[in-house]
């Protein structure tokens, strides 16, 4: 039975999907925007989401999960210097994911996931 089991498989094992999961949104954070699959942006979309929410609250403890989750200070530093107070007014909703078809080479559907809000690209 899957009870209380949450999260897309990627077709990867655990270990394999969880570092995947940290590289894409520790590159989302660093260059704002990035070029992967539908279902790799959807998959990490909410835990971006939860570390930018973090990054909202600001004190310690919320850093240290954060690095915890991330693995690397200069991009947690950057989620609480600069994003966490650029989305402090916002309640929510701070990832886009632009939709762009199928990719040549395999068919695999391509989206652009991107951090919304002021100063950035639309």
């Amino acid at each position: 039975m899957r009870h209380r089991v949450a999260g897309r498989k990627l077709s990867r094992s655990f270990d394999h999907r969880r570092a995947l999961r940290r590289n894409l949104v520790k590159v989302l954070f660093q260059l704002g925007r990035i070029r992967t699959t539908e279902a790799k942006a959807k998959a990490i979309r909410d835990e971006a989401e939860e570390l930018i929410t973090l990054a909202r609250k600001g004190h310690l403890h919320a850093r240290r999960q954060a690095l915890a989750r991330l693995g690397d200070s200069e991009t947690v530093h950057k989620l609480f210097a600069e994003l966490g107070p650029e989305y402090q007014e916002r309640p929510g909703g701070y990832i886009r994911i632009l939709k762009l078809g199928p990719r040549q080479g395999d068919g695999a559907q391509m989206a652009i996931i991107e951090l919304v809000g002021k100063g950035r690209k639309a």
